[in-house]
């Protein structure tokens, strides 16, 4: 159990910029990335803030969604 501590709290030390990280969660809400991508991503990225970057993005994507439908009823637009 000591090696997977150990990764964990190497994983946690990587220094990936917050650009990195929000580029990176933004290619995975689309679903598409190069394979060579990805595999740079997991050795730079720290698993940390790329959990927190995913929830603020999922976040800013629902009230985004949200504004547009309040949007759409108010103006009129929806029929």
């Amino acid at each position: 159990m000591s090696d997977a501590g150990a990764d964990l709290r190497q994983a946690a030390a990587r220094k990936g910029s917050l650009g990195q990280t929000f580029r990176a969660v933004a290619w995975s809400f689309f679903g598409v990335r190069r394979a060579r991508d990805q595999e740079d991503d997991v050795a730079r990225l720290n698993p940390v803030h790329v959990i927190v970057a995913g929830v603020v993005s999922a976040a800013v994507f629902v009230a985004a969604l949200v504004f547009l439908v309040k949007w759409v009823v108010v103006s009129g637009v929806a029929g």
